[in-house]
């Protein structure tokens, strides 16, 4: 590996702040702790910072020293999951029912060792803009920091995100153009029906009946609605109906998620998931309620900037250990809302099968969303020295 130097000294440091901000974790829209934090640090490396878009965000921007020039745009996410802990190690956190088990801890360390960095070296010409973005977990924190005029106020020409990689060998990174994680969405079905006495069933409208029918339909537009290369999956994960063993409920319950990688199968699904819903209850005598809601769209790098990023993380750890076209992921980042707006990239930085852990990490394995899930450490230089290395060369290049 190509590493700086004075990155890798400065490691033990941005490790230290890695292992206070999951000692002290907070869910979306509420981290003011991990805000002033970065705030705090940014402050005092002379880059100006300004606060408030979307909450709890936090933007640095720095101007370098040989003029003005393309602006780049860096974002690292900061907020947890509401989960127990199983780790039971010196930094585990401290706040009951909340962990950083998605990696945004070390997200956020790695970007503010970049920013300490660059701003002791400002031998450029443009300016860096620092993101740290809260409720990336379910709260479009990234979406919010638009609209309260994120890239209005910082005109980003270029925008680019990373996420630690479980699995992934440690140290490695993976990317590919395109589509690269999936779209999220929820659906709420409400089969209501006319209930009564279980042992009289011809007296009622059996939502219960009609519910497991519309469950078994809708895997039929997986199956034959959409193209067999588009991919997409429709999961129910949820089935409520009843409360006694002798009595036919009023209604049923059905709840679950969409993932895609095109807006044009987003649209399908949702059109027969409405159809096929209404039609078969109204087979049974039941009527159906349908809420669908998109949350995340899907993640689509663009090739300029990705082959851009690829040179780079392959200056930085041997071609051999970027894997440039790296199978897309069903999972969901709200990263995906700024690439909407802005060309950009987002990769992936390999975390390993877990052996980094420390003594005292719970039993289970080291996957994201897992309570026994800990940041690499040993990821910090790699992914500093990235950031610093892709500005470094946005701005030389532009």
């Amino acid at each position: 590996m190509r590493l700086l130097p004075e990155i890798i000294d400065a490691a033990s440091a941005i490790q230290d702040i890695r292992r206070n901000i999951h000692a002290h974790p907070e869910l979306r829209f509420e981290e003011n702790r991990t805000s002033d934090l970065v705030a705090e640090a940014l402050s005092s490396w002379g880059i100006t910072v300004h606060r408030g878009l979307g909450k709890t965000g936090v933007v640095g921007r720095l101007d370098g020293a040989l003029g003005s020039g393309k602006m780049i745009g860096l974002r690292a996410d900061m907020d947890a999951l509401p989960l127990q802990e199983h780790n039971v190690f010196e930094h585990t956190s401290k706040n009951p029912g909340k962990m950083h088990a998605c990696g945004h801890d070390g997200h956020t360390a790695m970007l503010l060792g970049a920013a300490q960095y660059l701003s002791n070296h400002r031998e450029f010409k443009g300016t860096i803009i620092f993101i740290f973005q809260p409720a990336e977990e379910g709260g479009a924190g990234a979406q919010a920091m638009m609209k309260d005029g994120l890239f209005e106020q910082f005109p980003c020409d270029a925008v680019f995100g990373l996420h630690n990689w479980p699995g992934l060998a440690e140290g490695h990174f993976g990317v590919t153009a395109g589509p690269m994680m999936a779209s999220s969405n929820t659906f709420e079905i409400t089969v209501r029906g006319k209930g009564g006495h279980a042992a009289l069933p011809h007296n009622s409208a059996d939502p219960l009946l009609a519910g497991a029918q519309v469950v078994q339909s809708l895997q039929s537009i997986i199956t034959r609605n959409k193209r067999p290369v588009d991919a997409a999956v429709l999961s129910v994960t949820q089935f409520h109906a009843g409360e006694t063993s002798n009595v036919i409920p009023d209604s049923a319950f059905i709840g679950g998620t969409v993932r895609t990688f095109t807006l044009e199968v987003l649209d399908l699904i949702e059109q027969r998931l409405r159809e096929i819903s209404h039609h078969v209850a109204s087979a049974f005598d039941c009527q159906a309620d349908v809420v669908f809601t998109r949350s995340y769209p899907p993640l689509i790098n663009h090739a300029i900037e990705v082959n851009f990023a690829s040179e780079v993380m392959g200056e930085l750890v041997g071609i051999q250990n970027v894997n440039t076209a790296i199978d897309p992921t069903m999972g969901a980042e709200d990263f995906a809302f700024m690439l909407l707006e802005k060309p950009g990239c987002y990769v992936f930085l390999g975390n390993g099968d877990g052996d980094h852990r420390s003594v005292g990490h719970g039993m289970g394995p080291c996957h994201l969303h897992n309570p026994s899930y800990d940041f690499n450490d040993a990821l910090i230089p790699v992914g500093v020295s990235y950031w610093v290395k892709l500005a470094q060369r946005y701005l030389e290049k532009h």
